[in-house]
Order: C-alpha cells, then structure tokens, then sequence
C-alpha cells in the first residue's frame, strides 16, 4: 500500500480483467512506433557453444528471402517495468544493442495502464515521483529525455490526506513550509523535533541530490564522486546502515508523533518506521516538496510507452508476447533466454526485471541458490501483496477540494501493517478529468493483503470473497470519507495477490523485499550484479528498493554497470574486484 514505493495491480484475475483490456488498448502489432516486432517463424535463434564454454555465438537463421546478418544483442532485459525500461534506455543510447522482453502486449508491468467503459486507470500508483525539472533525484525525467521524450505533467498540490486515529488529521501539502507548519499546530510541543527529524532527511537528500547518479558497483565513478563531494558521500555512508524509527527517537517523543512517522514509512515501504532504511525515506520525504508530485497527462501507463518508443528509436527493440521461461546459463554463464513457445535469444548479458524470488527460484529453476542470495532471503522476505479496487464512480460524491491521495487509518494504531488495516486511496481524476467520461471520477483503493488469504477457494467462493472484502472496504470510506459511496459506483473491478501474481509474474504477487526484523538500513540490499556471470538484476528487490524513483535509480546504475563490463564505459578489473568484494562484505553485517 504504498503511494510511491509500490505499484499494485488493480484488476480483477479474470478473462475479462487486465488481458482483455489489455486486447482492446490503442497499440496495433507490427507497428514500430511502439516497438512491436513481427517473429515470422522461421526467423528463430540458435546457439552454438565453443568447447571451453567461454564464448557463446548467436546466429539468427537466414531470413525467407535469403541472405541477411547474424545478429548479437549487447544485453536482453526480462521484463518491461520502469527498472527494465530505464536500464534498457540508458544502454541504447550509449549505442548498445538491445532487446527487452515482455510478457504482454504493453510496456509498463505495475505502471502501466488499462481502459474499460471510457475509464483510463493505472494499473499500479498513481502518486510519481522523480519528475520534475530540477536536481538529480527527477530520473523519470531524465530517462525520457534520454530518448529525446518529454510528457506534459500536472501538479499535485496535496502528496497525500492522512485520516488517522484520534481524529487526526494531516494534508502533505507540496509547500514544505506548509507542512510542517500544520504538523507544529497538531503537535506544538514538538516543534524542535519536527524540525530536527525532517531536517535530517533533507540533509540526506540533499546529499543524495548532488551526485551524479550512477552504480555504486563501478569503483572509478564512486571514487571520482568521493574526491568531487567527499561530505556529502561521508553524510550518506553514515546514514546508510541507519533507519528512520531510529533517527526520529533521537528527536521525538510524543507517541502519537511517532506512529505519524510509522504511518509515513508504511506509504514509503510497507512497514514501520523502524524497519524503513533512513535513505529511502528522505529520498520521498523530501522530493515530494524538493521537486513536487507531478502527474502525467494521460495516465502513468504514458511513462513505459514514451519510454518503449524511445528505445525503439534508438535502434534497439522490445517484443510483446515473449514469456521468458528459463535463463540460458553456459558454464555458469548466462547467456541468453528459452521463452515459453521455445524459441531462444542470446546475449552478452541478461538483465532480469523480474524479483530476485522469480529470478533465481523460477527463471533458474534447478540452479543451486548463491550463497548471496540465501544470505538475501535471510534478511528479507517477500513484502505482503494487496487487495486493490478499480471504480468509476458518479462525480457528486466527492466534496469540493477533495485531495487527490488520501491515506485512511481510522481507529487503532496497531492496525496500521496488519492485512486490510489501513486503505490508500488514489482519485487521478481530480488532477487529469480526461481519464474518466464526463460527470465521473476513478477511485483506485487498494490495501494490503497475503496470497495465503486467498487460496484454497472454488471460482465460485473466489469471486464471492473479492465482493465481500471489497464491500467492506468501500463501506469504510463511506463512512469516513464519501457519505453516498457505494450508490454512486457505476464502474467497480476489484484485484487479489492472485491477480498480481498471474498479470505481473511476481512470486505471491509480492512487491518486493521486506526486512526480517530490523535490518542496518541498506546495508544488506543487494545491487545489480549477481553471483552469476553475465547475469544482472534490476527493480524492487534491489537496493535502494521500491519505489518509482527506487527503481529507476536501481535501472541507471545496472545500465552503467553493464555498460562498463561490455566496454561502452571505462573499467578497472582490479579495482572491480576490491569494490564488489568490499560490498559482498558489507551485505554480511546485516
């Protein structure tokens, strides 16, 4: 449930849910606007293996018409979310060859988009981050500009609408000063530890925001950084092994204070504030007043497709409808992809979008685990899924000035991280009507859930239960927010973790990793590269974690590393050697 860090799927897991929508959507195949490729099927790959396995050549079969070029791609990237389009983009325009795999027939995975009834809905948040005109931290903009891409954005005025227990009431406005000032006035005697908890994250921040972003696995960049901004990389190494529960007790005492702070991790990472890695939460506590939430024109699900455009134009290309199966490995290398239909493409690297869970327990499937990715799963585990609801709902319901991200808590405070204990709800509509007919707006609810919750149940028992839940969910915002609510819906679609898991091939339908207990903030997320040769991943369940910015990040720093290591960047072997032996180090003291 989280308004930035995490992009739920919202469609029901039925015939007529996300596929189907996804049939009736404005792309046509074969079109290289939007980076469709046509497969006649003679046009297929094999591979032939030298004997010492250290070479593999990849040679398309002569086309029908005779004669053509064997073709050798730079990099194959498994999946199509932001992490993989990003990581993709960054690569073409450093002239690299690639082909990005997707499962199905739009770009985007969690930020995407679907259409129904004249209704344009997200498939994941709706709240963007990094994309502004300004610092370092807009990597969304920054990766459409690299493909010569621009979107027209609108602004949010509010982040985000607390509703909290004890009637508490806080609005995130984009103005920081009008922030923390309407916090003061909930809690005046905490005026001095408002300032110094906040103030810390914007020391972070703005840390972060000076450097030039780009792997911190490639040692000649990270120490060129050091010696250009020695503070500001001192300030971060210092915060990175800390959390935000525990930066905020140095400075707050009031409990209700605190569980506020618990309640502005949960939308940054699904749980406390003492479980949240201290970077990850300046980076959104501060970027949503530094560069503003920003929405774009026509819906989120517009960011993949510039971004598939993009790359396309750059000489590289993305094929829908291409379910990867296995990763290829060559003597421990990897080397190339099996899709379901059997056909196979190799590569100089493979660059997996999916979750290290899908990655290593499905994609390698029979492959011994390395013993980094056992120390991975224990520290974190699979972060909980989410119930999700589309509506469309009559235009009279909502109050004037409504806020457009509203996050509903009502009664207890220990419910904020149980199953279905705290709601976020997203209204886009009030920032861009056209996604809705006329006289309607989307509300897209959704709140978290475990697949365990639903299993084990008939079709029949299934779909009953998704009504039930979801009743009493809107029943809730009823009474909390939109008296009317449930007898103006004209449109309503509800998700599962089921639904997750089958649309967007995530383990449980997870969204990423979740710390064990308390873990030493980043230090034991795990970067790009990975114990197998060639094999490198990218998103969520890479540091520095969720999140839109989160996993852009994560996507310019795994292009940079993958650039480096097939020579379209400088390198030092030696130097690489020390750097990712000292960081495997590091993940150990977790």
């Amino acid at each position: 449930m989280n308004l930035c860090l995490r992009n739920p799927i919202t469609c029901a897991d039925r015939s007529s849910s996300l596929f189907s929508a996804l049939k009736t959507s404005n792309y046509k195949l074969g079109t290289s606007k939007f980076g469709f490729l046509k497969h006649p099927k003679k046009n297929h790959v094999v591979a032939v293996r030298s004997v010492s396995s250290t070479a593999v050549v990849e040679e398309r079969t002569k086309r029908e018409s005779g004669g053509g070029e064997s073709k050798v791609y730079d990099a194959i990237v498994i999946g199509s979310g932001i992490g993989g389009l990003v990581a993709a983009t960054q690569l073409a325009v450093k002239e690299a060859k690639v082909l990005v795999l997707e499962k199905y027939l739009i770009p985007g995975g969690s930020s995407g988009y679907y259409e129904r009834d004249g209704y344009t809905f997200d498939v994941g948040s709706s709240v963007m981050f990094g994309f502004s005109d300004k610092g370092n931290l807009n990597l969304i903009t920054q990766a459409l500009k690299a493909v010569g891409r621009e979107m027209e954005v609108i602004p949010d005025p509010t982040t985000v609408h607390f509703h909290l227990p004890n009637d508490l009431s806080v609005q995130v406005h984009r103005e920081y000063d009008e922030f923390v000032n309407e916090l003061i006035s909930k809690f005046p005697h905490e005026k001095e530890g408002i300032l110094g908890f906040y103030g810390v994250c914007w020391k972070i921040f703005n840390s972060l925001n000076s450097l030039e972003l780009k792997s911190l696995e490639e040692p000649i960049y990270l120490f060129g950084q050091f010696f250009q901004k020695p503070l500001e990389c001192l300030t971060l190494a210092y915060y990175l092994p800390q959390n935000a529960g525990d930066i905020a007790r140095k400075y707050i005492k009031d409990p209700q204070l605190l569980s506020f702070i618990d309640a502005e991790c949960f939308i940054v990472s699904t749980v406390n504030a003492l479980q949240t890695p201290m970077i990850n939460a300046s980076m959104v506590l501060c970027d949503r007043h530094y560069g503003g939430i920003n929405y774009p024109v026509g819906g989120v699900g517009g960011i993949a497709k510039s971004l598939a455009d993009g790359l396309v134009d750059q000489g590289s290309e993305i094929l829908y409808k291409a379910n990867v199966k296995i990763i290829i490995l060559d003597d421990g290398k990897a080397v190339g992809v099996r899709l379901a239909d059997g056909r196979e493409f190799f590569a100089k690297t493979i660059i997996s979008n999916a979750t290290r869970w899908d990655t290593f327990g499905k994609l390698l499937k029979g492959e011994k685990l390395p013993k980094e990715e056992e120390n991975f799963q224990k520290v974190y585990v699979k972060a909980p899924s989410f119930l999700s609801i589309h509506m469309g709902v009559k235009a009279e319901v909502l109050p004037p000035d409504t806020d457009c991200h509203h996050f509903v808590l009502e009664d207890d405070w220990k419910n904020l991280e149980e199953p279905y204990g705290s709601i976020f709800l997203s209204i886009p509509t009030i920032l861009d009507p056209s996604l809705a007919p006329d006289g309607r707006h989307i509300l897209h609810i959704f709140t978290t859930s475990s697949i365990e919750d639903w299993e084990g149940l008939t079709p029949k028992e299934y779909e009953a239960k998704k009504e039930e839940v979801a009743a009493g969910i809107i029943q809730r915002l009823e009474k909390k927010l939109f008296p009317g609510l449930s007898s103006s819906i004209t449109f309503k679609e509800v998700g599962t973790p089921r639904t997750h898991r089958r649309y967007l091939a995530r383990d449980k339908g997870t969204y990423g990793p979740m710390p064990r207990g308390t873990p030493k903030g980043l230090l034991g997320m795990p970067f790009n590269t990975t114990a197998i040769d060639g094999l490198y991943c990218v998103g969520d369940s890479c540091f520095p974690g969720q999140g839109v910015i989160a996993v852009a990040f994560s996507g310019v720093m795994c292009a940079h590393r993958v650039a480096a290591d097939i020579g379209l960047e400088r390198k030092s072997k030696v130097l690489d050697a020390g750097l990712l032996g000292l960081l495997g180090w590091l993940r150990t003291l977790a």
